[in-house]
């Protein structure tokens, strides 16, 4: 019986520490997607407060960024809120296109 307890002792201490290693993290490359996001966002509000994109440009961009928004939403939602390697390349090359685009229209 003593050792009963014991193995039932040692389980209910371990067993929390399992869930916790096996709790995913947000990984590194979400927080560049993010990032980015962000970056970009203030770009075009840049481009707006200084008289550089029309208001045609910028409904324009602002609709790209929101359907990469809405892509990346569904990628996640495939997979379980996360990203794989390819959904994050995809996202990243259409974020490259935006960039440029951005840029394109301030200039």
């Amino acid at each position: 019986m003593k050792v009963f307890s014991a193995v039932l002792a040692s389980a209910l201490f371990l067993a929390p520490a399992a869930m916790f290693a096996q709790t995913p993290t947000p990984g590194a490359h979400d927080y560049d997607i993010n990032q980015r996001k962000v970056a970009q966002q203030d770009r075009i509000a840049n481009g707006v407060k200084n008289g550089r994109l029309t208001a045609g440009q910028t409904a324009h961009l602002e609709h790209q960024e929101a359907g990469i928004n809405r892509e990346e939403r569904g990628m996640r939602a495939q997979d379980n809120g996360h990203l794989t390697k390819q959904d994050r390349q995809t996202i990243h090359a259409q974020q490259n296109q935006e960039s440029r685009r951005i840029y394109r229209d301030k200039h």
